[in-house]
């Protein structure tokens, strides 16, 4: 019965009495969107007398001449107006209905509560002060460099919707012009500083005023100061006059100095008089402590016992005698901070009273370290939803061992166990029963044969990486798995959006140790997935590029970069002893694997006003055998569908090519990989309410071999590629609470790789697939 249960639910299985489950899904959706829509939509009623809700207001710009970007004045002036309309969803206002029945005499627990969590009080005209929204565009206008432009302002009433909306006209004079600018005579040194840094100025001739381009103007020369010894000094002592008497010509004068009292201290250049370090930062017993190391000039003090001086001056790019530079703190700080161990890093700069007099004044630098604990033990209880649409409990223990050896090295030694199920529907859907020891040690700088001067790296350290893990894994009663890795690189961020990843030394041991009858004739009757299995020795090297702006939430157009490099097999084929005619190669008795892979990963983010992301997708990935192997290893096949990919197919049901799977068996898991993968990927993510977003989106892509297979016919990639590629479109539902996100996609097929005809372009919502996940897709 259960599995009755599970086939109706995903697979749109029949109900008793020949009712469809999709029916009664849609039946109840349509009961509740109208209930919805009914309660929301009879606000009226509850609006008191002489009171109206307010539309959202309009900007009306009246023009002697055409402007360019008249219409993007126009949304930056209906963006500044307050207050805005009580918010709407489809017809009605559920969030104000709320308010309403939450002001009866007793409203109820329910209605409190969702009043407190969702509801909205009523924005209504008399809440509008026209007069000083007609000031405020004004303002916003003459910002931009439109001076005395007009402004009028009138209320429509809506007596049938008790709906207010006020309407704003703006008689618009075209924009002032910058003709000259000119620099102010001010004391030396700050005088010439100043002029050195215009040859990259952001204001030229012929830009219209704009109040934030000076604004910005200002931060730039600042930091070009802060940069050239100058800390003292700040942005606000900056000041520009414009002259506008040009009324005639629409043009305006602009000049740049300084203001009046502005301290000496303020306007000249430091250099760095003392540097002190304190390690360990609250775990000194004393406040004098007498464990005092002079490195480089550098005192550092009360943590010689606790790291190592010599190991963190690596970290530290200010000198003593130098000149101060903002640069030189910024990568200090970040470069203590990504060390790992430390709560919080603080650098402080005090100025010497006595010699900030002349011409250049003197610092004393602290550099403040507050160290983690030591020790950490953690338990986490995780819902685990991975790519290949396995799902289930887990539970790992973790062992955290900082600064292990007094350089800031990090050792973590985890243990898990998991429970995971192959959600979809399938009644041979698959389990797994695995746990595993993992032990990995990141030492927070290179350990290589030469020596390289870690200056090259100007924006982080790189870290060397030694990880060793085993696993067990029990796949659904088909077979037994144990599993063992072992890795050595090294991780390098190389600025704000670029990281790169390289183990020159990865290795990994595979052992089918037991099978079952069912897998041993799958086996049998596929010889290329048999020797994907029998290779169970993997040595070689990968290589890992990203440059990410989506971590940027600021960015409005973001590009995300991936591409993965592995390599294996060739250097053990040096080594190795060769097999009998027609059996491949072997180290220490064990079949080696050999091939080359290459995956290239394509995002974009546009990020549109209200929480609204276009995000788009391109992926594709290669995976060649060569010499010892004429088949890439199972674990580095691709696959396609599910909730990560081809949302609109089951996981492994679709592909390579054409090929059609026998029925819905375990075998179909194993069968359906490839050795090539496109996809590519479209979605419109926008919020609902709260925590609770939704998306629309389009899947296209499959898998493919590059070799052709007796056992798996239609799947070689021809020049027909096009028209074998998988399509589907859905609609999702996220909760993303901070950043983790609970999401649930819904899709249908509207092409499949089995269409007899290449324009059969039609939904098939019969085959709608629900799709359960952690986080977003991509």
């Amino acid at each position: 019965m259960n599995s009755a249960k599970t086939r109706a639910y995903t697979k749109r299985s029949d109900l008793p009495f020949g009712v469809s489950f999709g029916a009664v899904m849609r039946f109840c959706t349509l009961l509740f969107l109208i209930g919805f829509l009914f309660t929301s939509c009879g606000v009226k009623k509850f609006i008191p007398e002489g009171k109206y809700l307010i539309r959202e207001a309009e900007v009306v710009l009246e023009t002697k001449s055409e402007l360019a970007d008249d219409r993007s004045i126009d949304s930056q002036l209906e963006a500044v107006i307050r207050p805005k309309p009580n918010r709407r969803f489809l017809a009605g206002y559920p969030r104000l209905h709320l308010y309403y029945k939450n002001q009866k005499d007793k409203p109820g627990f329910i209605n409190r509560y969702l009043y407190k969590k969702f509801g909205e009080k009523p924005v209504y005209h008399s809440d509008v002060h026209r007069l000083e929204m007609e000031e405020l565009l004004i303002n916003r206008l003459e910002n931009k460099g439109y001076f005395y432009s007009k402004i009028s302002s009138k209320v429509e009433f809506d007596e049938k919707k008790r709906l207010a909306q006020t309407i704003y006209t703006i008689q618009l004079e075209a924009p002032y012009l910058l003709k000259d600018l000119t620099i102010d005579s001010m004391p030396s040194p700050i005088g010439p500083a100043i002029e050195k840094t215009m040859d990259k100025t952001l204001l030229k001739a012929g830009q219209p005023f704009d109040l934030a381009r000076l604004k910005a103007e200002r931060e730039r020369i600042d930091a070009a100061l802060k940069l050239d010894g100058y800390y003292n000094f700040n942005a606000s002592f900056l000041l520009f006059e414009a002259d506008t008497n040009m009324s005639a010509s629409r043009q305006f004068n602009l000049s740049l100095g300084l203001k009046k009292g502005v301290p000496h201290k303020s306007i000249i250049p430091y250099s760095i008089s003392s540097i002190e370090v304190y390690p360990a930062l609250g775990l000194a017993q004393d406040s004098l402590p007498s464990d005092t190391v002079n490195l480089n000039g550098i005192d550092y003090i009360g943590g010689e016992g606790f790291f190592r001086a010599d190991r963190l001056a690596t970290y530290i790019t200010i000198e003593e005698d130098k000149q101060f530079s903002g640069l030189d703190s910024k990568a200090t700080a970040r470069r203590l901070t990504t060390i790992g161990i430390n709560r919080y890093v603080n650098i402080k700069h005090t100025i010497l009273e006595g010699d900030s007099v002349g011409q250049m004044g003197q610092l004393r630098t602290k550099i403040e370290l507050s160290p983690l604990n030591k020790r950490a033990l953690r338990a986490e209880i995780q819902a685990v939803s991975k790519s290949n649409n396995f799902a289930g409990p887990a539970l790992a223990l973790i062992y955290i061992n900082r600064n292990l050896f007094k350089g800031g090295e990090t050792m973590n030694t985890s243990g898990n166990f998991g429970y995971e199920f192959q959600a979809g529907g399938n009644a041979n859907a698959l389990y797994n029963l695995s746990f595993g020891l993992s032990t990995e040690l990141v030492l927070p700088r290179l350990i290589l044969p030469i020596k390289i001067n870690v200056d090259l790296f100007k924006y982080a350290i790189p870290k060397t990486r030694v990880k060793i893990s085993f696993d067990h894994s029990n796949r659904g009663g088909l077979y037994k798995l144990i599993s063992g890795s072992a890795i050595f690189g090294y991780a390098w961020n190389a600025a704000p959006y670029v990281t790169h990843l390289f183990d020159p030394i990865s290795i990994n041991y595979n052992n089918l140790y037991q099978s079952s009858t069912a897998f041993e004739e799958i086996l049998s009757k596929n010889p290329f997935l048999q020797e994907s299995f029998d290779q169970q020795f993997i040595a070689g090297l990968k290589y890992t590029f990203q440059y990410n702006e989506l971590i940027n939430s600021n960015k409005r157009a973001a590009f995300y970069f991936g591409s993965n490099f592995d390599v294996a097999g060739n250097t053990l084929g040096l080594v190795a002893k060769s097999g009998e005619e027609g059996e491949p190669s072997a180290v220490l008795g064990l079949d080696y694997a050999q091939y080359a892979k290459l995956d290239l990963d394509l995002r974009f983010h546009f990020r549109l006003r209200k929480e609204k992301t276009i995000a788009f997708r391109l992926f594709g990935g290669y995976g060649m055998p060569y010499g010892n192997s004429s088949v890439m290893p199972f674990i580095k096949q691709y696959y396609a569908g599910g909730p990560y990919g081809l949302r609109a197919f089951r996981i492994r049901a679709i592909g390579p090519g054409t090929f059609e799977a026998e029925g819905s068996s375990s075998s179909n898991f194993f069968e359906q990989t490839g050795n090539i993968k496109l996809e590519a990927n479209v979605e419109f993510r926008f919020p609902i309410f709260s925590y609770l977003k939704g998306a629309i989106f389009t899947d296209v892509g499959n898998i493919w071999l590059s070799e052709p297979n007796p056992e798996v016919p239609g799947g070689e990639f021809g020049s027909d590629f096009m028209d074998q590629l998988g399509m589907g479109s859905g609609v999702g539902l996220r909760v993303d609470v901070q950043g983790f996100v609970i999401r649930f996609d819904f899709a249908a097929p509207f092409h499949s790789p089995l269409s007899t005809t290449s324009d059969d372009y039609s939904f098939d919502l019969k085959k709608t697939q629900f799709n359960f996940a952690i986080g977003y897709p991509f």
